[in-house]
């Protein structure tokens, strides 16, 4: 069988931890931040984690199984 290739965007955007979860980088956060509350912005800071349901698809674009 022939190598799986990791996708390329997916290996600049997503993270994985040492058990296995999968790092990602907050939405909203690229213009328009003017408009935005203090509370907002400061909620937006940082890194989140994928959720359950988008794992499997996640690891399977970083050529990982789960």
């Amino acid at each position: 069988m022939p190598k799986v290739k990791t996708h390329s965007s997916a290996k600049k955007r997503f993270k994985v931890t040492a058990k296995g979860k999968v790092k990602r980088f907050q939405a909203n956060t690229s213009h328009m931040m003017r408009n935005k509350t203090k509370k907002q912005k400061r909620k937006l800071e940082g890194s989140a984690m994928v959720s359950n349901a988008d794992l499997p698809r996640i690891l399977r674009l970083l050529g990982r199984k789960k």
